[in-house]
C-alpha cells in the first residue's frame, strides 16, 4: 500500500518540529517539512483576525499531500488556507491551541494542561514528540566511549530563555551548583546537552564551571541528545521546555526539573508540572537525589493509533 503524503507546517522551533515529525512518523507518512514565514505586516496579527489568504504567508504550497500537520501560531492560516482550498481531499491536524474556531480542523491535539475541549480535540499528557525507544537504543553508543564506567550518569538537558524564563547568571549558577553537589560529588559523571535555544554564553559558562571529566556537548547534536537520554541514570531538564521534559519521559527514568523564577505568569507551566508530578514522572531539583519508576510515556503512538483508526476509510479523492 502506498504511503500517505504529509505536509508539516511549523515556525522551525525544536519543540514544534519534534511534535509534527513525531506524529508524521507514527502515522507512517511520507512527509516534507515547510517552515512557514509570514509577510511582515501579518506577523503582527493573531490568527483569529488574519484573512485566510495565501498572501499572508511567503511559502508556495502545492497539493502533493494528503495530511497537513501544523504546529504554532504562524502555521494556522496556512493550514486553514489549504483546507479551504482542497476540502475533503486533505485532512488537517493542528497541534496546540490554534486560537481560532476548532471546527476549522479535522483533529486538534492539545496537551491536557491546556484544558481545550471539543469533539475533534485529542488530549495528550504533555507534548507529543519524535523520539522513539528504538532511536535511543540505536544511538546509545554515540557517547559511550567518553563515559567513565565506574560512575553513574546524570544527563543535564538545557533549554534557553523565553518569555517566561530569562536565564540570569545567578539562577544558572545555582542550578550548576545543584548538579555538582547532588550528582558529581556523589560519583556521577555529567553529560551536558544544549538545545537550539541555549545561548552560547551558557555553554561557555558550563565549560568554565565543570571539570574536564564531565562531557559538555558544544553544539546541537541529536545523536548526543539521544545517547545521553539512553545512558542516563538520572535526567535533569530546565523548566522552560515542556517539550524536552515530555521527550525525556519516554525513558522511564527519574527526571528532575531545574526550576527558575518566572518573569511573567506561567500558569500553563504550573499545570504541566502538577500533571507530571501526579504521574510520578518529575520532581523538582533540590538538595537530594532519589530513584523512582514510572510507566514510560509514549503519547505519540497512542494518539497516532487513534487517528489511524478514525481516518482508515477516508476518501482522499
Amino acid at each position: 500500500m502506498t504511503k500517505l503524503k504529509g505536509l508539516l507546517l511549523t515556525e522551525g522551533f525544536h519543540g514544534m518540529i519534534s511534535q509534527v515529525e513525531g506524529l508524521a512518523k507514527a502515522l507512517d507518512l511520507d512527509f516534507i517539512h515547510e517552515k512557514i514565514e509570514l509577510n511582515n505586516f501579518w506577523k503582527l496579527f493573531p490568527p483569529k483576525i488574519t484573512p485566510v489568504k495565501n498572501f499572508v504567508f511567503k511559502n508556495e504550497l502545492g497539493h502533493e499531500f494528503n495530511i497537513v500537520i501544523s504546529c504554532g501560531r504562524k502555521s494556522v492560516i496556512a493550514s486553514l488556507y489549504l483546507k479551504n482550498k482542497y476540502k475533503s481531499k486533505i485532512i488537517n491536524i493542528h497541534i496546540q491551541n490554534p486560537k481560532v474556531s476548532l471546527s476549522n480542523f479535522d483533529f486538534i491535539i492539545a496537551p491536557e494542561h491546556d484544558s481545550l475541549f471539543g469533539e475533534n480535540v485529542v488530549t495528550s499528557k504533555g507534548a507529543i514528540h519524535y523520539l522513539t525507544n528504538d532511536e535511543l537504543i540505536e544511538n546509545e553508543n554515540y557517547l559511550k566511549p567518553r563515559i567513565d564506567s565506574q560512575k553513574k550518569i546524570i544527563s543535564f538537558i538545557i533549554g534557553g530563555p523565553n518569555k517566561y524564563y530569562d536565564y540570569n547568571d545567578k539562577i544558572i549558577d545555582e542550578i550548576f551548583l545543584k548538579i555538582e553537589n547532588n550528582f558529581i560529588r556523589n560519583n556521577y559523571q555529567a553529560i551536558i546537552i544544549p538545545s537550539m535555544r541555549t545561548p552560547k554564553n551558557i555553554i561557555e559558562k558550563a565549560q568554565n564551571y565543570f571539570d574536564k571529566n564531565q562531557i559538555i556537548v558544544l553544539d546541537v547534536d541529536k545523536k548526543a541528545y539521544l545517547s545521553a537520554l539512553k545512558l542516563a541514570d538520572h535526567i535533569v531538564v530546565t523548566c522552560d521546555s515542556t517539550s524536552m521534559i515530555s521527550e525525556a519521559a519516554i525513558t522511564g527514568k527519574p527526571i528532575y526539573v531545574a526550576q527558575m523564577p518566572s518573569i511573567k505568569r506561567n500558569q500553563r507551566f504550573k499545570e504541566f508540572f502538577n500533571l507530571f508530578k501526579s504521574l510520578k514522572i518529575i520532581k523538582n531539583l533540590d538538595s537530594s537525589v532519589e530513584s523512582w519508576n514510572y510507566e514510560k510515556l509514549d503519547e505519540t503512538n497512542r494518539i497516532s493509533g487513534y487517528i489511524k483508526d478514525k481516518i482508515k476509510d477516508h476518501d482522499f479523492s
